[in-house]
């Protein structure tokens, strides 16, 4: 038995929760297309021996995981979406930390009621591996066919970390959408990231410009970024993507349904871009 929680929302009737089996790890869409969009921070999902011996309750992992970021990507030709909660693995970090072990890992959390034992963690590190080798066949496939590929690789993160009152971080650190690009060949990949940018900064929000930086929070130094650039340094770019949570309360979890469908509205928008972008250096 898999145990999660639903957190369903919906707008213009989507449901904001991607609804799948309650064993599932993961979920892939396959197309013709050389677009891909990820959603690997999406999951609350927990195996049962994960869930008897974890500390947190279901709003502490909340508040960590990446709620709702499947939703920006439907529209997004390829997709892959994991369903366990990075509390289980955490794909987005290499192996050896893919576990969190230590609260020094996890944001100072004590993840754990008890110690885990050695089978445990070795069971959380196979899905690591089989993700891997799942994505390493599906970029395989799609790199054959149409040379080159783009991910983006969505994430969301805290901006209120000091309570549900305390003071955001100030906005000069903490930009709507950053964009992380340090693993990537930066020059070689400019006339897609570029352009992909500019797209995301013509949209507006309650009024304002969406606010657009690279490398402020974050610097997409994340595994899946650097398993793209490593195994396919000629064909793949992946863009670390992400959203400051104005799109939710990061503390009671209850989603913007307006603030959601404008950035599906912004990662729709930019596929043609994209596409166009990699078209042009064909």
């Amino acid at each position: 038995m898999i145990q999660s929680t639903s957190h369903s929302r919906s707008v213009e009737g989507d449901d904001l929760n991607c609804l799948v089996g309650s064993d599932a790890l993961w979920s892939v869409d396959r197309a013709a297309s050389p677009l891909i969009g990820t959603a690997i921070h999406n999951g609350h999902a927990l195996r049962d021996e994960i869930a008897s011996t974890i500390a947190l309750d279901d709003a502490q992992r909340l508040r960590e995981e990446d709620p709702f970021t499947e939703y920006t990507i439907r529209d997004v030709p390829n997709r892959i979406v994991f369903h366990r909660s990075r509390f289980e693995v955490d794909l987005n970090r290499d192996a050896p930390g893919a576990v969190y072990l230590l609260p020094e890992q996890c944001w100072g959390l004590d993840v754990w009621a008890m110690p885990l034992g050695d089978e445990l963690v070795r069971r959380s590190l196979a899905i690591h591996a089989a993700y891997y080798a799942m994505l390493r066949q599906i970029l395989e496939g799609i790199a054959a066919e149409f040379g080159q590929f783009v991910l983006l690789d969505i994430h969301s993160y805290n901006h209120r970390r000091a309570g549900p009152e305390g003071a955001p971080m100030p906005e000069a650190e903490a930009p709507q959408i950053n964009i992380g690009t340090i693993s990537m060949d930066r020059a070689r990949w400019a006339h897609v990231v570029d352009p992909f940018i500019e797209s995301l900064r013509s949209y507006t929000f309650a009024g304002r410009p969406i606010d657009v930086r690279e490398n402020v929070a974050f610097q997409g130094r994340g595994e899946q970024t650097r398993f793209v650039h490593t195994n396919f340094p000629e064909s793949g770019c992946a863009i670390a993507i992400e959203f400051k949570k104005f799109f939710m309360d990061e503390w009671t979890g209850e989603p913007d349904p307006e603030a959601l469908g404008s950035m599906r509205r912004m990662i729709t928008g930019s596929l043609p871009v994209l596409l166009g972008a990699l078209r042009a250096s064909a």
